[in-house]
């Protein structure tokens, strides 16, 4: 065979081999395509799940969680942000509700405003479960899925308690966004803790003459805690927290200093809070609290910068919207231990406990059950 011959029948065969291997990706990937195409047909998208903000750790949480608990079901969801803001919160809804959910879960910005989205999804023939924060003022809530929030602040409150010696301490409030039900049910339990303490003088409150005022009432209304609420909102924003600090500590006599005992609402406010008590050369110490157990927060109660906060095992609370949206789903309903009144109706619930964490127990309670890692976080030596 002469050369030419033997180049042409090389080429040949490169060409008939190169083509075979195409053929076998295309095939492949037609497989790989059918594959992905069963599997999404599998999984029907039948919840739509919206949260107030990707600003807060506590919320990212929440949405992993969401992702792994539906891993193992026939259905999908969908998460959307509403960023603090109610008419973004109304926008998600209705983009859900256009996918046809059959399950809405709503964690609400503004519990008044969040009562048009329920109302939208009942019309829509869609159940409606309230996410950690309850939606006022409506009758379309199906089921209320929260941790006890009135434990959340009585465990706050009693750890102030428990941490102050002698009297006349001084005790600062602070609360989360008047247009969040639960501010008012933290506030609720920490006062009916904090209450006998403070008319007995063990604690003088230092930034709210309105909590002064009330200093003798364990059971207040809820118009009387809005005014006390009204004067010490942090409206969940850590800027607004910080400034807020930094009035009250410019403000401050020096009688109102010294040792100092701090009601702060949540992680993210307390660690803004902390760290404005601590710049002050006139605060000697300070006991401060805090909820959610997000990871910076626990970086300070290693480090000694925030004091408690109280875990709310986000692993458990979706799990529980995602049985309850699942029961649904199955045609049947929830259970329920209690009902929370919105102002409109009863809403069946099943509030999951929460725990104190400070560092006498934060490896115990969040590294040794897996909640975090031990190397999320810088130890001392």
């Amino acid at each position: 065979m002469s050369n030419k011959r033997r180049l042409i029948v090389v080429v040949i065969a490169f060409l008939l081999l190169v083509s075979a291997f195409l053929g076998g990706c295309s095939s492949s990937s037609k497989q790989t395509s059918n594959s992905s195409e069963q599997t999404s047909e599998k999984k029907q998208l039948a919840v739509g799940i919206v949260l107030p903000t990707k600003d807060e750790p506590r919320w990212i949480q929440d949405e992993t969680r969401f992702q792994d608990a539906l891993k193992n079901t026939p259905y999908s969801a969908e998460i959307l942000f509403s960023q603090g803001d109610p008419a973004k919160e109304k926008a998600n809804v209705e983009t859900l509700l256009s996918k046809g959910i059959k399950v809405l879960i709503l964690c609400p910005h503004d519990a008044n405003a969040a009562a048009a989205s329920a109302e939208a999804a009942k019309k829509a023939g869609v159940k409606v479960i309230s996410y950690d924060r309850l939606i006022l003022n409506t009758d379309a809530v199906d089921y209320y899925v929260t941790f006890d929030s009135v434990q959340v602040g009585k465990e706050q409150g009693q750890y102030l308690v428990d941490h102050a010696t002698g009297k006349g301490n001084p005790l600062y409030l602070y609360a989360g966004a008047l247009s969040d039900n639960n501010s008012f049910l933290f506030f609720q339990g920490a006062w009916e803790v904090l209450q006998p303490k403070i008319a007995d003088g063990t604690f003088v409150i230092a930034n709210s003459d309105k909590a002064v005022a009330l200093k003798d009432k364990k059971d207040l209304t809820r118009d009387e805690m809005a005014s006390i609420i009204g004067q010490i909102t942090t409206n969940w924003d850590f800027n607004t927290a910080k400034n807020l600090a930094q009035a009250n500590l410019a403000k401050a006599t020096k009688d109102l200093k010294g040792n100092v005992f701090i009601l702060a609402p949540n992680d993210g406010t307390a660690r803004s809070i902390a760290d404005t008590f601590k710049a002050d050369p006139d605060i000697k110490s300070y006991v401060i609290t805090g909820q959610d157990a997000e990871k910076p927060s626990i970086q300070y109660i290693i480090d000694g910068k925030q004091s408690m906060t109280v875990f709310k095992d986000v692993r458990v609370l979706v799990k529980d919207a995602i049985n309850a949206a699942l029961t649904y789903l199955d045609g049947k309903t929830p259970e329920a231990t209690k009902t929370y009144n919105n102002g409109v109706k009863d809403v069946p619930s099943k509030p999951s406990p929460v725990q104190v964490v400070d560092k006498n127990n934060v490896k115990q309670v969040l590294i040794d059950s897996g909640y975090y890692q031990e190397s999320d976080f810088t130890w001392p030596k």
